[in-house]
């Protein structure tokens, strides 16, 4: 997951950060150049599903071009903390907002193009698409590009990213589309083909027009142009980047027919949704299949989505939501290919991923504009989705979410794996156990021997949670653990094994080096607490005679100070303190005395 300009790389499986975070320029360590000395960000993070390799890429040299650098890191393997193969492509203009896209003859690529004027300012000039060398970058070795400028008429064009195992037909261009504006009924549609034998050959061609429903886009009339998105508890809106399509178009090749999928933002009554297409015969003449807006009437804007399709033809559609009502949360929604469950051109009831509790606030709108809709290769099921979202108000503190689901109506399911990091502590007559989940699992079975490496039976079956308290044990005896995930599929092999000892508890150690010193119209005392575990509680007992008899004087939760506030002046008055564990109460420390003043 890369975001601005640091990533860190999951285990899928468990969840676990297993590198990073890292600036993003890192990956260029040793390179040379703004690639390795710059770190400028507006990443792309795509997986090559054919070739079973990571491609990560973001810009270098914004502050100080031209030239401008994109700089592209492929992976050696499917490894993501494994060696790169490294490149830097040069650009004359700034090439802002850069996406790619994975094809078979190449990685595509648009970005919007900025020149640099005298005065340092910089001057839209209209967006490029080019197409890197994709054989030369799996093999290491050097890379060219080839490029179309287009003019400022346009903005924002996205390349289609292939998903699945299938590839286009031989010879596909790849296709790129943007948003015909001002508001109107337009998408505009082009074929890239590539000829790396014989350059002057390749073409961009387009744009073909294609006619959608009506739509405006979202923010349309504010008077912050398109920055127009409400937030509870404050007065500062989000943009809706409402001006482009969002990332990825996301290109699928069923065998009898090939699809494409965007979406967008619009304006949905007083609100905000999501205007989405399923797109066919892209390598013809391409039409609408299907369309539509999400836009459920509760008043709550929905913009900044990405949308990607299974290999049963099922969308998935992810986006933010927020209102003034409601802090930016995000959610998402779908629909199955059969139309007799989901007639086209709509989508089921919408689900939380996370419900933000916090809000952007004054001098930043710019939010969530790496939101991403992908699908795990390995099944062609599973759905990963990334976005943003705030844990508490603020600016610059934002925290990134990333979910993963599947229909039902996808593939066989399969056993899931076994859990991780299956933990065991031990308590009085009693082991507390925890473990990671497990993806994919819809319980779990907890099974415990009296010797290590079992054989074990069966204790707890059916768990919906990660964590359970087997009681009734005998102290003193080991216990040894292991747990299984199951799902309709099936169950997993045992996690790794897990032991504890149960022990009855033993009072706390006395707390020690008690002091007391007298001030006006009290007594101020001080120890050093217990060196036991688990100390809950401090009690401060007094006496006038010098070895007693204590009264108790007060229960304090555990601390190292008490001031004594009811003395009498030139009475002599005699501490002890003690400490509370779960297994009883400690012997009294060393006494401390002190006259009242």
């Amino acid at each position: 997951m890369w975001v601005n300009t640091v990533f860190g790389v999951y285990d899928k499986s468990t969840g676990a950060l297993v590198h990073g975070p890292v600036a993003g320029n890192t990956l260029w360590s040793g390179f040379g150049g703004p690639c390795e000395t710059t770190n400028d960000g507006d990443p792309t993070v795509i997986y090559d599903k054919a070739a079973n390799r990571w491609v990560m890429s973001q810009l270098a040299n914004v502050s100080y071009g031209p030239p401008f650098y994109q700089c592209v890191a492929v992976s050696v393997g499917s490894d993501a903390t494994g060696s790169y193969n490294r490149y830097a492509f040069s650009f004359t203009n700034l090439d802002d907002y850069p996406k790619l896209g994975v094809w078979p003859d190449g990685y595509y690529f648009s970005a919007n193009m900025f020149q640099r004027q005298g005065n340092g300012a910089l001057s839209f000039i209209g967006p490029q698409a080019c197409v890197l060398e994709r054989n030369a970058m799996l093999a290491g070795n050097k890379a060219t590009a080839q490029c179309f400028q287009l003019s400022n008429f346009y903005y924002s064009l996205l390349p289609s990213d292939l998903d699945g195992s299938t590839a286009p037909p031989t010879g596909s261009p790849n296709y790129y589309m943007s948003l015909q504006l001002p508001g109107s009924s337009t998408l505009d549609f082009w074929k890239f083909h590539t000829d790396w034998t014989t350059p002057a050959n390749s073409s961009f061609i387009g744009p073909t027009a294609i006619t959608v429903g009506g739509f405006t886009e979202a923010c349309d009339g504010s008077p912050n142009g398109l920055t127009c998105i409400p937030q509870l508890g404050t007065s500062q809106q989000l943009d809706s980047l409402s001006d482009r399509l969002m990332y990825r178009l996301a290109y699928r090749n069923f065998g009898d027919h090939e699809s494409l999928v965007v979406n967008h933002s619009v304006d949905a009554g007083s609100a905000a949704g999501v205007r989405w297409y399923e797109l066919r015969n892209p390598g013809g003449t391409p039409v609408v299949y299907q369309q539509g807006t999400y836009a459920p009437s509760d008043g709550n804007y929905r913009w900044m989505g990405s949308i990607a399709m299974d290999k049963a033809g099922d969308i998935a559609l992810g986006y933010s939501v927020s209102s003034a009502n409601m802090h930016p949360a995000i959610r998402y929604t779908g629909r199955v290919a059969d139309a007799s469950v989901d007639p086209l051109g709509t989508m089921e009831a919408e689900a939380s991923i996370v419900e933000g509790t916090g809000s952007q606030t004054a001098g930043l709108s710019r939010w969530g504009d790496y939101t991403s809709m992908s699908i795990d290769p390995v099944d062609d099921c599973t759905f990963w989705y990334a976005n943003e979202y705030l844990q508490a108000n603020g600016t610059f503190n934002w925290s990134t979410e990333i979910a993963w689901f599947h229909f039902s109506s996808c593939g066989a399911p399969t056993a899931p794996p076994a859990p991780t990091g299956l933990a065991a502590t031990p308590g009085n007559a009693q082991v507390s156990l925890s473990w990671n989940a497990s993806t994919g699992a819809a319980s779990y079975n907890l099974l415990r021997s009296g010797v290590s490496g079992g054989p074990y039976s069966q204790i707890a079956t059916g768990l919906a949670t990660t964590s359970f308290t087997n009681t009734g044990l005998t102290n003193g005896q080991t216990y040894y653990y292991v747990v299984q995930a199951q799902n309709s599929a099936g169950t997993s092999p045992y996690s790794s094994q897990a032991s504890a000892t149960p022990r009855a508890p033993v009072p706390p150690a006395a707390p020690t080096a008690l002091v007391a010193s007298a001030a006006k119209w009290k007594i101020n005392l001080r120890w050093t607490q217990s060196t036991s575990s688990g100390v809950t509680q401090n009690k401060v007992y007094r006496s006038t005679t010098s070895g007693g008899p204590y009264s108790l004087l007060a229960t304090l939760s555990a601390t190292t100070t008490y001031s004594d506030s009811n003395v009498g002046a030139g009475q002599t008055y005699y501490y002890v303190i003690t400490a509370v564990n779960g297994g009883g109460q400690s012997g009294y420390s060393n006494q401390a005395s002190a006259k009242g003043k």
